[in-house]
């Protein structure tokens, strides 16, 4: 309590503020413009030397990129991708100290379809990223989401990649680069006009009534983001490019790790959050941003007057609690600003992460299968029964027992696939073409024919891992569904049917014993 004699006089000491006028921890004699981290303070210069370095740093590091590449980089108009392309225009300038030696080309993909913008909207984007894609002198590729509404079924078959090339091929090829040169340089007039933009109505409502679909916006962002990346596999494989750079920042992997152990795919952590990404085959997909923090690129694009274009997406103006992944990201961010060193220890884990099974012989490669939507090894082939994966399918058949609509056999029921064996109906439909002739063909049930491939819905779960599983639940239909991803279904569905019939016919015999032989 309050005592009469107390003496509240006393000067109250201040908190000590960190002083900006310190000096800069590299070069000691300039006044510090900026603090990084706790004790990290530059000046100007030695800032932009600092990001070109870790720039170029992490990209001769892992030595992926061959001199003389084709290297498409996928700009979103974002403040990270942004930089990428200005780290990739300075590094190819003639007064850069170690030059870049690759060839690049850009990519952008509207997403205005997906979002719920007007045409006049998107229109306005495109011609705002294309004034900076012009002033960059590199070709560029302007696309649509609608594309993917047509993209070829070989999109979804990992191709074969070129085997590992030894040291001294590097050496040689970058021998062979100084002596050609770059090649050409597309200058401002031969870019082409791509100010009109022309997308039919008809594909942007397919592309809509796709995501309207989705139940939740967790699962629509996990889509949109699988579509995305095949649309730009597709690109760089038509356009001739081996290798595709994202702008990935470590503030982003760092919420990506997160939001994907959340949404089950502990099991691709590596190949998602990895400097690499090989899932393709011939296209490897590359994140050399992901050393950077979302703090020093916003640092850097303020202080270098790097241009960027903002273009809402499916989580803009939405709270916190909308999705997994804007949950973990407020999440991460909140704790980021309390404690520093959040994201950093979250991104220091994600380098330690190993694939859970890595590239190996051809001879090897039908045993690791492949998920049919993200090209990841599917982590629902267990055989042991006391694993993770299994107890959580217990929980989920004893979730659903005595439910309306559900399987008798315990399995949980799955929305059909148009052409798929082993698919079944959505409750209260009939699987039946004929508006329900034929059906009531159970034994005595008297209910609809598809509860006879109930046993088969294996099948369909067999082509999918466990993440995209749940994605797939969360649609009302998936008839809505891309043409190429319905096919590939087919194809892998008759090729394992197939398999099971000759199975009595095939050598089960090592690999390793063949190539011994």
């Amino acid at each position: 309590m309050c005592q009469v004699d107390e003496d509240y006089h006393v000067q109250l000491d201040r908190p000590e503020v960190p002083s900006v006028s310190k000096k800069c921890v590299k070069c000691k004699e300039a006044t510090a413009a900026l603090v990084i981290r706790a004790g990290d303070a530059f000046c100007s210069g030695c800032f932009k030397e600092y990001f070109i370095h870790k720039f170029r740093a992490m990209l001769g590091k892992n030595r992926i990129i061959f001199p003389g590449e084709k290297v498409l980089l996928a700009v979103s108009g974002g403040p990270s991708s942004c930089s990428m392309l200005s780290q990739v225009q300075e590094g190819l300038s003639q007064s850069a100290h170690k030059k870049l030696r690759f060839i690049p080309g850009i990519v952008y993909i509207d997403e205005g379809g997906a979002v719920g913008q007007s045409m006049e909207e998107r229109q306005r984007t495109v011609a705002d990223l294309q004034s900076v894609f012009k002033a960059t002198g590199f070709p560029f590729h302007i696309t649509s989401l609608e594309q993917v509404l047509h993209l070829p079924s070989s999109v979804l078959e990992a191709a074969s990649s070129s085997p590992d090339r030894p040291a001294d091929t590097y050496k040689a090829a970058v021998d062979r680069f100084i002596q050609t040169g770059p090649g050409h340089r597309v200058s401002p007039e031969e870019q082409p006009d791509l100010s009109g933009l022309s997308i039919q109505e008809s594909h942007t409502q397919s592309l809509q009534r796709l995501f309207g679909s989705v139940k939740t916006l967790t699962a629509r962002e996990d889509l949109l983001q699988t579509l995305r990346q095949h649309l730009l596999v597709h690109t760089a494989r038509t356009e001739g490019y081996s290798k595709l750079m994202l702008g990935d920042n470590c503030t982003r992997l760092a919420v990506k790790l997160l939001a994907s152990i959340s949404l089950g795919r502990g099991a691709q952590l590596a190949v998602d959050t990895g400097f690499s990404d090989p899932r393709y085959g011939d296209i490897i997909t590359v994140r050399p941003m992901r050393d950077y923090s979302a703090k020093e690129i916003s640092f850097y694009n303020h202080m270098y007057n790097v241009p960027s274009v903002f273009v809402p997406s499916l989580d803009t103006k939405t709270t916190d609690k909308a999705s997994i992944q804007r949950l973990t990201e407020s999440f991460v961010t909140k704790l980021q600003a309390d404690f520093p060193s959040t994201v950093s220890t979250i991104y220091r884990t994600s380098e330690k992460l190993q694939t859970a099974c890595p590239p190996q012989s051809s001879c090897a490669a039908d045993r690791c299968e492949k998920c049919l939507l993200c090209l990841c090894a599917l982590d629902t082939n267990v055989v042991e029964k006391a694993s993770a994966f299994q107890a959580t399918l217990i929980s989920e058949q004893l979730s659903l027992r005595g439910a309306p609509g559900a399987a008798s056999t315990g399995v949980p029921t799955l929305i059909p696939v148009p052409g798929v064996p082993g698919s079944t109906a959505a409750p209260g439909q009939c699987c039946s073409s004929g508006a329900g002739e034929g059906c009531g063909t159970t034994g005595g049930g008297g209910g609809c024919c598809s509860s006879v491939k109930t046993p088969e819905t294996k099948e369909l779960k067999s082509l999918l891992c466990y993440s995209c599983q749940l994605t797939i639940k969360d649609m009302s239909s998936v008839e809505v569904l891309p043409q190429y991803i319905l096919s590939e279904a087919q194809r892998r569905s008759r090729r394992s049917q197939m398999r099971e019939e000759i199975s009595e016919f095939l050598l089960d015999e090592d690999c390793e014993g063949e190539e011994r032989e």
